[in-house]
């Protein structure tokens, strides 16, 4: 049975954890068939307080070849505004082309409006913004126009409520939805969709006691798992979702905010 990615190849950014989106992402693509090329920046894991994955980015590449049977792994700091083209060249290199890029790599940052810096301000436009359109001009230029065309972009839910202790990172990635519309009437002419996909609150081994109790009961399906928006993505960069761009997907299992 042919799977619908088959002959597809899909970078996905930000897949530095096996517990995280991005690796959840990067398994469902590489079982529909896609070659994926999961990118990571392990020194911004490891100074979160959740840390790098213990098993190391061997353990999160085996995954996903477990999975579908094709994967590599780049390592690239997205704060370098060449990194986002020199990792799309290092997808070409391996496979010749380029089919799909979800952006989910992500600066984090916990700064309300007393403790804002420039600095952080720069750092989240740097990786969560920059990075993520400096990765669309990149793939765009490489695209030859063959059909199944797709980038998702990664965005908060900061337009549906207020992210009082994450401004820098609300800031920089309500960027990401609202230059979604344009970026899509940009791209559709050559073939390429964009859309754009909050999770909403999913359980990655982030939050802490108190909070996971304090979302919890205002999710009335639970924390969402990781698996939970990597299907809805698999799907928009499927064959079967050809027909939705421009648009900005809150998947967030009715959470009450």
């Amino acid at each position: 049975m042919t799977r619908p990615l088959e002959g597809r190849v899909a970078l996905v950014t930000g897949v530095g954890r096996r517990i995280a989106i991005g690796a959840a992402i990067a398994r469902r693509l590489a079982g529909d068939g896609a070659a994926v090329v999961v990118h990571s920046w392990v020194p911004h894991d490891a100074e979160q307080p959740w840390g790098a994955d213990p098993g190391g980015l061997e353990a999160v590449v085996a995954e996903v070849r477990a999975a579908g049977g094709r994967a590599e792994h780049v390592s690239a700091d997205l704060a370098d505004p060449d990194a986002p083209a020199r990792v799309v060249a290092a997808v070409r290199r391996e496979f010749g082309h380029v089919d799909v890029v979800v952006a989910n790599h992500a600066r984090s940052g916990a700064q309300n409006l007393e403790q804002l810096t420039a600095d952080e301000l720069d750092r989240c436009h740097a990786v969560n913004t920059r990075g993520s359109l400096l990765l669309a001009q990149a793939f765009a230029a490489q695209h030859d126009g063959r059909p199944g065309g797709r980038i998702v972009l990664m965005t908060s839910g900061q337009n549906l409520g207020p992210m009082r202790g994450e401004l820098a990172y609300a800031a920089s990635k309500g960027a990401l939805a609202a230059i979604t519309a344009s970026l899509s009437d940009t791209l559709i002419d050559r073939g390429i969709t964009v859309n754009c996909v909050n999770p909403g609150p999913v359980d990655t081994g982030w939050p802490t006691p108190e909070l996971r109790a304090s979302v919890e009961e205002r999710m009335p399906l639970g924390w969402a798992q990781p698996d939970d928006p990597a299907r809805l993505i698999a799907w928009l960069v499927s064959p079967d979702g050809r027909w939705v761009t421009g648009q900005v997907l809150n998947s967030e299992g009715g959470f009450r905010r």
